[in-house]
């Protein structure tokens, strides 16, 4: 027992998590006027922790480490066993520039070009429908924007399959029982796909430009001078994709933004400069991740709170996202917060905390933002009604969206 610091008193919180979802950390951090408390998940004791501080501790290298961090079951939904997000020291330093390299501006344009060019496309499909469920069109819209990116080959007869396997390895990630089981399934099945794409591309069979995903990772060499097998290749190039395809969460948050706060349409129209103000307003104010993990690599003592070797800490995404202290009015949604925004990569963890290029915050951050962007453009300049519908959206549903998916109705 920890006793510097809040112990949160239940026997084991793992109920009260799933009960409180995004707003467990956050609820406790407020009952007792800490920035971290102590928890018991699963059996074993957990440090919480929120705020700027916070993540800036979080995210030493020096203090703590991923390996062993991510559940297994995690592994093998979301992120893929031994995956990249498990790595530290040099071996995750290699890797991560191998992803940096494939989102450079000039990749984050190209992508963001390719999805604007797919929801012209969607809209001509739209013509003979009388209702549209906008997170579904997303899903199928950056999948084949990101395979295409990528230059993976994607029957259109297998884009909706595709498309809703990358989905429900992200949905899996806070749920039990059949959501988790079909994200399971949906990873070996894209882990096959893309294993056989690989080695058709290593054998020749499938020739592609040097300056892609698929044949940077079909090629890569770790930091030993080994080339991945191609299992690992195919769950590190999944790690490409699947997050584009997760975008799709923040596109349905932004039309319901656009929604809830529609005097921002016109401005959004032909503000380039606003309409990042409020892409970014969309990802602090809307839930996407509601935490993150990482085990203490070794001992060391915090704000009095001893923290020892292998212990796991949770760092609260979403509270320090609403923290009234780096947030005026936190609970507002407001774009020109951003407008003379310090780009503080502490206060500000949608994504992740910290320097991409060095540690673990994600390195497709730039392409979420300008694929946002891309969209948004896209809705204010499409003339569509939202008929009645639930947008409500639960917090305790790790990850959460709108009820029914934002359903929109295209004005032919």
């Amino acid at each position: 027992m920890n006793a510097n610091i809040p112990q949160d008193k239940a026997l084991d919180n793992s109920l009260a998590l799933m009960q409180e979802g995004y707003l467990f950390i956050k609820n406790r951090v407020s009952r007792y006027q800490s920035d971290l408390f102590e928890a018991r998940l699963l059996g074993q004791k957990v440090i919480c922790m929120s705020g700027r501080e916070a993540a800036q501790l979080f995210y030493d290298p020096e203090l703590f480490q991923r390996k062993g961090a991510a559940p297994k079951r995690i592994q093998k939904s979301l992120f893929g066993v031994n995956a990249i997000q498990t790595m530290d020291g040099q071996k995750h330093l290699h890797r991560k520039l191998l992803f940096m390299s494939l989102m450079t501006p000039d990749h984050e344009k190209q992508l963001a070009d390719m999805v604007a060019t797919e929801w012209r496309h969607a809209q001509k499909r739209w013509k003979d429908k009388e209702k549209v469920v906008l997170f579904e069109e997303a899903e199928r819209v950056l999948c084949r924007a990101a395979c295409d990116w990528a230059v993976i080959p994607l029957a259109e007869s297998e884009l909706d399959e595709r498309a809703q396997d990358f989905t429900a390895m992200v949905d899996a990630f806070g749920a039990v029982g059949p959501r988790h089981w079909k994200g399971r399934r949906a990873r070996t099945r894209a882990e096959e796909w893309i294993k056989d794409i690989i080695e058709k591309v290593r054998g020749e069979k499938i020739v592609v430009e040097k300056d892609t995903a698929l044949y940077q990772l079909a090629f890569y060499k770790d930091d030993e001078g080994n080339r991945l097998d191609a299992h690992m290749a195919a769950v590190e190039l999944i790690n490409v994709l699947r997050p584009i395809v997760a975008i799709a969460t923040f596109i349905t948050f932004a039309a319901l933004a656009l929604y809830e706060y529609p005097a921002y349409r016109e401005k959004l129209k032909d503000d380039e400069a606003f309409r990042e103000m409020f892409v970014q307003e969309v990802r602090r104010y809307y839930p996407f991740g509601p935490f993150l993990g990482a085990r203490v690599k070794k001992p060391f003592t915090w704000k009095q709170c001893d923290f020892k070797e292998g212990q796991l800490v949770l760092l609260d995404m979403y509270g320090t996202n609403h923290d009234p202290r780096l947030w005026e009015r936190p609970e507002e949604f407001n774009p020109e917060r951003f407008r003379n925004w310090s780009g503080d990569p502490f206060a500000f963890i949608p994504q992740g905390g910290g320097e991409p290029e060095k540690g673990h915050r994600c390195p497709g951050e730039g392409i979420t933002i300008e694929v946002m962007k891309a969209t948004v453009d896209f809705l204010v300049h499409l003339r569509y009604e939202v008929p009645e519908q639930d947008v409500q959206y639960s917090m305790n549903r790790m990850p959460t969206l709108p009820n029914s998916g934002f359903v929109i109705k295209p004005l032919h």
